[in-house]
């Protein structure tokens, strides 16, 4: 094991569970939209890491048939990462995999077992899956036609099995392969096949309640040059939503559902019982979740930080949100949501499954 590692497995079981006090900041205005949240909720701050490790950030929350919720911790540099999960009966959050290899979004199936992305930056670059019981892991894909991906980030899961996921490179002084960063379906039978790349760096992504559209969120914060070692206008910072045939493929062009201007835009997303979209916004202005009805009409909006947030080298923003899951049976209603290096909770009036 590497000192890295070892540095990792020494804090595993220091942690912080708040589990039942809301996270207390003056700071950080109200939720509003109360069709989807009670104004007088707030957020609850279950886990922050204490590692001594650098940089980096919390992510892709995804909840186990028993209710626990997995999530990703990603530092810069050479440090592996890990998978953790937080029990919701006991409010403790402990380590699944000491080694992630820089897993970023996860899911579960309907089998139970989970998936990951795993990303760049010293990761396996590649879509694994492992054994919830066991920690086994096996790699399921990691290239296309040949070509390594760039760094898989995202992913979401059909009615029939079909697994959606995104390959932008936001992190990572590995090569690219690969012309384009697009999205990917890898079906049931394991053909894997490229959804699109008219969605220049894809990053959250979605399927709709009734199977008819996936959603994905355009994260361009690098321009055309996004991936390289050069920093490039800011690109767009869109949700679109494209049209499915009944075998999972592309059925027509696609729409916009959000348009975030020149503001930053969404991570991670999901979508709760009434088809409703819940978006991940990563801006210092105004950090939170934003949901909206799949017609693209604002219901809500949760904030996760302060608002207007004056970001300097020396003063970084907080509470930028990352991804965001339902909880599963009595927690339906909650809605966990990955913030900075930290897993948060909040209570909502429109249940996920």
């Amino acid at each position: 094991m590497g000192q890295a590692a070892e540095r990792m497995r020494r804090f595993v079981f220091i942690f912080l569970a708040a589990s039942g006090s809301a996270a207390r900041s003056a700071d950080i205005p109200p939720p509003v939209g109360e069709t989807i949240v009670d104004p007088d909720a707030r957020f609850e701050i279950l886990f922050t890491r204490s590692a001594p490790i650098r940089g980096g950030l919390t992510e892709g929350p995804a909840a186990a048939p028993d209710g626990t919720i997995f999530f990703s911790d990603i530092p810069n540099g050479e440090d592996p990462g890990m998978i953790l999960k937080f029990d919701p009966k006991t409010g403790k959050t402990t380590v699944f995999v000491e080694d992630s290899r820089k897993s970023n979004g996860l899911l579960f199936d309907r089998e139970g077992r989970l998936w990951a992305c795993e990303g760049a930056s010293f990761g396996g670059r590649c879509l694994a899956r492992y054994n919830a019981s066991t920690g086994e892991r096996v790699v399921v894909v990691d290239r296309f036609e040949g070509k390594a991906f760039n760094s898989p980030n995202d992913l979401c899961i059909d009615r029939e099995g079909r697994i959606y996921f995104t390959d932008p490179r936001y992190v990572g002084d590995e090569p690219r392969d690969l012309e384009h960063q697009a999205v990917y379906l890898l079906d049931s039978d394991g053909k894997l096949d490229e959804f699109t790349h008219e969605v220049r760096k894809p990053n959250g992504i979605a399927v709709s309640r009734d199977g008819k559209w996936l959603y994905v969120a355009e994260h361009d914060n690098e321009g055309a040059k996004s991936g390289g070692n050069t920093p490039a206008a800011q690109g767009d910072m869109r949700i679109y939503a494209f049209p499915l045939a009944r075998n999972g493929r592309r059925a027509g062009a696609r729409r916009t559902v959000w348009d975030f201007r020149r503001g930053k835009g969404c991570d991670g997303m999901t979508v709760d019982r009434e088809g409703n979209l819940y978006l991940t916004v990563r801006d210092p202005a105004s950090p939170g979740v934003l949901v909206l009805a799949s017609t693209g009409k604002q219901l809500a909006f949760l904030p996760t930080g302060p608002k207007d947030q004056k970001v300097t080298a020396e003063q970084p923003a907080v509470g930028l949100p990352s991804n965001v899951e339902f909880g599963r049976g009595e927690e339906s209603d909650r809605l966990y949501v990955t913030v900075d290096t930290s897993l948060y909770r909040i209570r909502l009036k429109v249940p996920g499954r």
